[in-house]
């Protein structure tokens, strides 16, 4: 993934309404970012800049983050030159990754003197420089000695030099020849790699992209390039270009089948097939505001839900394991029956056996053909108390097997909750929805009760969808919303839905005491296989039937129903925003 240099012109060319704007507020929400705020004809808008080494970018952005009650000093230094300014130009050198944004502000002294914003996008060598009038750096977001690089230090008092460049081609105006010279002194390698060595200002996924087209699918070297790839290589080298030349490119957010975000083009990306799900976006602003307010919102969901993942697979792993020592424990009560006829045969024969005897050889009276059967005795005691000691424990394994059966169901049926609760904590979208499920382990006894800061999470509605035949579909975000769902809110003549044996929510279609047409419970049936822990399967059986035939079970664990009549579909999941 990579803020390329053609991404950062396209993000260039949107910002130009900014030009003849002035700053109204500037803000620092973290170590690495900074806001800005512009009064301009159109109204406000806001300018994120990322200096971070894993998300460094420059973008409008609708996202409203918090910011620290005491500004960081970068922030006071910025407001100290910045403060009202008026931003003049936004230049960019060819398809450099770095932005300069000139001001127009006043100075200490009253005068008014230009002054620049250089916002670098290089991965970890990203920074945010304040370049003075003279060329001179006044300060940086992150200020780079001797001892961090010999090659370009960055510091208060020193002169702005630019970052080490090679000379290379620019694809919106090189030709076939000029590809084929530049590729011809390159040693043999991936053909896609060559094209990031001779071309400036793109990532590997458009070179990749390039070569998938050129050469039909197939990844070849530099010296597998033919006349024919190379004719196709430069035709969609020119039309890329044409299209961004025309604004007629593609803003494309690429995410796994997982929904985890991966990557972001100007272009329309072909080379996953259907191994990953693309999003496209109208403009190169929105892509970055999405992708890395998504990315940063899932980043953040995973650090403060990490107590629960941890705590979700050692409550499973130690169920997994308990049960599995009482399946073994039962196996053992399996020969109870033998203690019971040991004990018969000793009271049919106590005249036989003397105390002191180690065994005694009977017949079976309980075999056909009379076989006889030495039983061992305890030579410490009598026969009377030998036959005892037989059948005490025979009962004890009878009780054993009555015991371990109940607690073997007792706990694949908590590994059934636990997963339910697992796959609920994948799909949360926010930390209320965490606490949600905070609240809910708590209150089973599997988390330690604990008074969460500020208000109690907020129970956020069930998920609501329309049918393509105009049916309401509501689908539950935890287990004590899918009972609240399914034995509160639903009508006895709604239709419920859920995947079979496959944890996942409860799904309602409210019919309105109606009959819905095959395609709306098809429809739902694809919701629910997606709101399940199936939702990258292709084929998903799901159940459906009336709510009438739904009971819960009586001291049941949350979410845990009992059904009849149902009936089964198999269907592929369905991304409720359209994206399957």
């Amino acid at each position: 993934m990579a803020l390329d240099g053609m991404f950062l012109n396209c993000v260039k060319k949107e910002l130009d309404f900014l030009i003849g704007g002035r700053v109204d507020k500037i803000a620092q929400p973290s170590r690495e970012e900074i806001i800005i705020t512009f009064r301009t004809h159109g109204g406000n808008a806001k300018l994120m800049m990322s200096a971070s080494a894993g998300s460094a970018r420059v973008h409008i952005t609708k996202e409203n983050v918090e910011n620290p009650k005491v500004p960081p000093m970068f922030c006071m230094l910025l407001r100290k030159h910045f403060g009202n300014g008026r931003l003049l130009d936004i230049r960019q050198d060819g398809l450099e990754r770095i932005l300069y944004f000139d001001f127009e502000a006043m100075n200490e002294l009253g005068d008014m003197v230009k002054i620049t914003l250089a916002c670098e996008i290089m991965g970890r060598c990203s920074n945010i420089v304040i370049i003075s009038q003279e060329g001179r750096i006044v300060d940086s977001i992150k200020r780079v000695d001797e001892e961090m690089s010999r090659e370009r230090m960055v510091l208060p008092g020193m002169t702005y030099t630019l970052p080490p460049r090679s000379s290379r081609l620019d694809f919106r105006t090189c030709s076939k020849e000029d590809i084929a010279d530049a590729l011809a002194v390159l040693p043999d390698g991936d053909l896609a790699k060559s094209l990031i060595k001779i071309f400036e200002g793109l990532s590997p996924l458009i070179t990749r992209e390039w070569v998938f087209y050129a050469a039909k699918g197939n990844s070849p070297l530099k010296t597998e390039l033919t006349p024919d790839m190379l004719d196709r290589l430069h035709f969609i080298i020119k039309k890329t270009a044409d299209e961004l030349e025309k604004g007629e490119n593609v803003y494309t957010a690429i995410k796994d089948k997982d929904g985890l975000l991966k990557d972001f083009a100007f272009m329309q990306i072909n080379q996953y097939g259907a191994l990953m799900v693309t999003k496209q976006l109208e403009t190169a602003c929105e892509v970055l505001d999405y992708f890395y307010a998504e990315r940063d919102r899932v980043s953040r969901m995973k650090q403060r839900s990490q107590d629960l993942y941890k705590l979700l697979l050692n409550t499973t792993d130690r169920i997994a394991r308990r049960t599995e020592a009482q399946r073994q424990e039962l196996k053992l009560s399996e020969n109870r029956e033998e203690y019971k006829l040991k004990g018969d045969l000793i009271s049919a024969n106590m005249y036989r056996i003397e105390k002191g005897m180690n065994s005694v050889t009977v017949e079976n009276f309980y075999d056909p053909e009379c076989k006889e059967i030495t039983i061992p005795l305890d030579v410490r005691l009598t026969p009377a108390q030998n036959m005892q000691k037989y059948y005490a424990e025979y009962r004890k394994a009878d009780t054993a097997e009555k015991i371990l059966t109940a607690q073997i169901k007792q706990g694949e049926e908590e590994l059934v909750y636990i997963d339910s609760v697992f796959d609920a904590l994948t799909r949360t979208n926010s930390e209320d929805e965490v606490n949600e499920l905070r609240l809910e382990l708590s209150e089973q006894g599997y988390l330690k009760a604990v008074r969460l800061k500020g208000k109690p999470p907020k129970s956020r509605p069930p998920l609501e969808f329309t049918s393509p035949d105009g049916y309401t579909i509501l689908i539950g975000r935890n287990n004590v919303q899918n009972d609240k769902l399914t034995t509160k809110l639903a009508d006895k003549t709604d239709i419920w839905l859920h995947t079979k044996n496959i944890t996942g929510s409860h799904v309602i279609i409210r019919t309105n005491g109606t009959v819905p047409p095959d395609e709306t419970i098809v429809y739902a049936a694809r919701l629910a296989a997606f709101h399940s822990k199936a939702k990258n399967s292709s084929q998903v059986p799901v159940d459906y039937v009336s709510v009438k035939f739904v009971k819960k079970p009586a001291g049941s664990k949350p979410g845990m129903v009992i059904f009849t009549n149902n009936r089964t579909l198999y269907v592929t999941p369905l991304d409720p925003n359209g994206e399957e």
